[in-house]
């Protein structure tokens, strides 16, 4: 074993530490990573793997809601430029489920609409009974 006693300016200021025995059989995978990587830079033959992300195909669908102060509602559907069904009467009482289910900030908007058309309704009732009653009266008086 021989010593080499030359050093660069770098080492003169590093302490010199002998270096560790190592077995042979230790050295023997740096060969087999040169050849992996050389296996790397060749072109492989056949279909490429695929990508660990999956490409999400997405479906555009259009689903409009709209509603009057009167408490009548329509549903309205259109798959991209291609309109499903249009003008579809549906029950309030359906709308309010609907947006229920699908989240808590489209409900309470929506059941604030219904709930002012239930009151509208309520009072256009109590306006026509009371009408109802004014007719009743006139016609007793007329039969008297």
């Amino acid at each position: 074993m021989s010593l080499d006693t030359t050093t660069t300016p770098q080492e003169q200021d590093t302490p010199v530490t002998p270096a560790p025995v190592t077995d042979d059989s230790a050295a023997a995978p740096a060969p087999a990573a040169t050849s992996a990587e050389s296996e790397e830079a060749k072109p492989k033959r056949g279909r490429p793997k695929a990508s660990a992300a999956k490409k999400t195909r997405t479906v555009e669908l259009t689903l409009t809601v709209t509603g009057t102060a009167d408490g009548e509602w329509q549903a309205e559907l259109k798959h991209g430029s291609k309109w499903v069904a249009q003008g579809l009467k549906i029950p309030a009482s359906a709308v309010s489920r609907a947006a229920k289910e699908l989240h808590e900030d489209l409900s309470t908007p929506i059941d604030e609409v219904i709930n002012a058309a239930v009151e509208q309704q309520k009072a256009k009732v109590a306006a026509l009974e009371a009408e109802l009653e004014q007719a009743r009266q006139a016609l007793a008086e007329l039969d008297g």
